[in-house]
């Protein structure tokens, strides 16, 4: 988008106002990929009956399937994969069809644009690309190549960049966050990174998101334990707690290893929230192993919680395997294990209730009318629970609060996932840098077919 913004592009999330439709897809689990393919044949009526001129295929779907994209769905006319970013504006322009494939590399930098497509107060930053883990399930490592860190002072700029501009949290991502500045010789990377972030002034948040738990050190626990900005919160997905399940998903480890972790991470850094998740269903895994990650569950008390049904992706080494779980009995593990964590999640949000705590204001909330929605440092934007709050209002009188703001909420209730709260005190916003101005000239659509922080 901040390539084709630059270039005089105006961007609109309408279809039908679009001369250039780009579809940016995912092809990790076979929903996403689904749901992929869906939205190209949905705009590709826009682009039959419609407006649109063009019609841009982007993402790892092309990473897998790209030959076949075009075959199948000749409305498509051009196809743009994750190593091939740059060349968006000559596909949008008509100058490009299809790239010849290449070893990928392409990483972004501080001085690339970009627009942000959340709100102006929140912002994801990658800063890392690929991955080097052989876990069996995956096929991260064929669709975006091997492991590669963004320079640190690179990730710095931006960072900085961003707070100026109004920006008050940002999250960093990565596919293995946790494994940040190795190729670049860096000792601990996300800590010593985290730790120059947490200095940036503007920002109220800096959060990471998917730690490995075997590369989840004492120093980093140290350093989100010692600095204001960096929440207390850590998203560590383990996938299962079976010694012989994690060995088969060559991920290593068990559970008892984990709980150790866990106790290790709530002793360094108090009232840290913790989520993971877990995927049901992989070949061969036994009734005995599924309780023994049941009991785990339990043993662990994470906040939050995922679970993802496996599915077969033909690229993955676990696709060859044998003994395939059949999906009704999935599903039942799937639905079992979400009903124990409501439970969980619901005994572990009860202790907020009559607390006062700092919240960021979203704005009006998609499930409930009439009702505005917030978040505390342990609740990541989009997959965790909320504050839903009754009153914008500070008593005092002073005004009311709105998206964006810090501000001091009264935890009034609590559910299963999600807590009450009314607003109490707002803090003074901070000035910001004005944004640079981009003149429209043609019209295009983004069209996602699925936000992945994979």
């Amino acid at each position: 988008m901040g390539i084709l913004a630059r270039q005089g592009y105006e961007i609109t999330p309408r279809a039908d106002e679009a001369d250039v439709i780009v579809v940016n897809t995912c092809s990790f689990i076979e929903p996403a990929q689904q749901e992929s393919v869906d939205t190209i044949l949905e705009m590709a009526e826009h682009k039959k009956f419609g407006r649109a001129r063009r019609l841009v295929v982007a993402g790892c779907l092309v990473e897998r399937y790209r030959d076949a994209i075009r075959e199948r769905i000749p409305e498509v006319d051009a196809v743009i994969g994750t190593n091939e970013i740059e060349g968006i504006l000559k596909a949008v322009q008509g100058e490009l069809s299809e790239l010849p494939t290449a070893p990928p590399a392409f990483l972004y930098h501080d001085a690339t644009p970009r627009l942000l497509a959340t709100p102006r107060h929140a912002a994801y930053i990658k800063i890392a690309e690929g991955c080097d883990h052989p876990c069996t399930f995956c096929i991260i490592p064929q669709l975006r190549g091997q492991f590669r860190s963004r320079r640190f002072e690179s990730v710095v700029r931006e960072t900085e960049n961003l707070a100026a501009a109004g920006v008050r949290e940002v999250t960093l991502i990565g596919q293995d966050t946790t494994s940040y500045g190795e190729d670049l010789g860096l000792r601990d990377g996300l800590a010593a990174l985290l730790g120059r972030l947490a200095g940036v002034e503007g920002l109220d948040w800096v959060r990471f998101l998917y730690a490995y738990p075997n590369r989840v050190t004492q120093g980093l626990l140290d350093t989100l334990a010692a600095h204001p900005r960096l929440v207390k919160y850590m998203d560590m997905p383990l996938q299962h707690a079976s010694r012989s399940m994690l060995a088969r998903m060559k991920r290593g480890s068990n559970g008892d290893a984990f709980l150790r972790l866990l106790e290790r991470i709530r002793a360094t850094i108090p009232n840290v929230m913790l989520r993971t998740s877990f995927i049901v269903g992989f070949p061969g895994e036994t009734p005995a192993e599924f309780r023994e990650l049941a009991d785990f569950v339990r043993a662990a008390e994470f906040d939050w919680m995922g679970v993802f049904a496996y599915s077969d992706v033909d690229n993955a080494a676990s696709y060859a395997l044998g003994a395939k779980v059949d999906p009704e009995t999935i599903a039942e593990r799937r639905d079992r294990l979400m009903a124990m964590q409501r439970g969980i999640s619901a005994r572990r949000l009860r202790r907020f209730v009559g607390q006062k705590l700092q919240a960021l204001v979203e704005g009006p909330s998609k499930d409930t009318e009439l009702v505005w929605e917030a978040r505390l440092q342990g609740m990541a934007p989009e997959i965790d629970g909320k504050v839903y709050l009754s009153d914008l209002e500070p008593p005092d009188g002073g005004r009311a609060a709105v998206s964006g703001d810090m501000v001091t909420v009264e935890i009034t209730a609590s559910h299963d996932y999600d807590l009450v709260g009314r607003v109490i005190q707002v803090r003074e916003a901070l000035p910001v840098m004005a944004g640079p101005v981009v003149a429209p000239a043609r019209t295009i659509s983004t069209g996602a077919a699925l936000r992945v922080l994979a």
